[in-house]
């Protein structure tokens, strides 16, 4: 399955339900976008569907409005994208010495520790 970058507005609305941490309804994500954009509120109930609808957001009725929240988190999204880049590489591991080659120290420590990790949980 491929996974595409979110659109501009369902980036800015994932945002903010992984900033928040907490389930909120169309209502507190609209409020929460209005001071960067001037967006109706019909336009992100329909992009807000729209996410749930592709399986990115779950939803709990409250009253008579739901409260949505991120089904995966912004690490699960980033690994995803990361695994798609890699499948449409023509050279897979070519494709990897370059990522790696543009890693800062810290990054490439990170990696050494996931790898390590990685081999650890396989080995057994």
């Amino acid at each position: 399955m491929g996974v595409r970058g979110f659109g501009d507005l369902e980036a800015a609305i994932m945002d903010r339900l992984w900033v928040r941490n907490a389930p909120a309804t169309v209502r507190e994500l609209h409020s929460d976008l209005l001071p960067d954009r001037d967006i109706a509120y019909n336009t992100v109930l329909t992009v807000v569907d729209n996410l749930y609808k592709k399986g990115w957001l779950r939803r709990e009725r409250e009253g008579r409005a739901h409260r949505y929240e991120p089904t995966r988190s912004r690490e699960e999204y980033g690994a995803l994208l990361m695994r798609d880049a890699l499948d449409e590489a023509g050279d897979p591991a070519e494709a990897l010495v370059r990522f790696v080659g543009r890693m800062s120290a810290d990054e490439a420590a990170a990696l050494r520790q996931a790898l390590q990790a990685h081999e650890r949980s396989n080995a057994k």
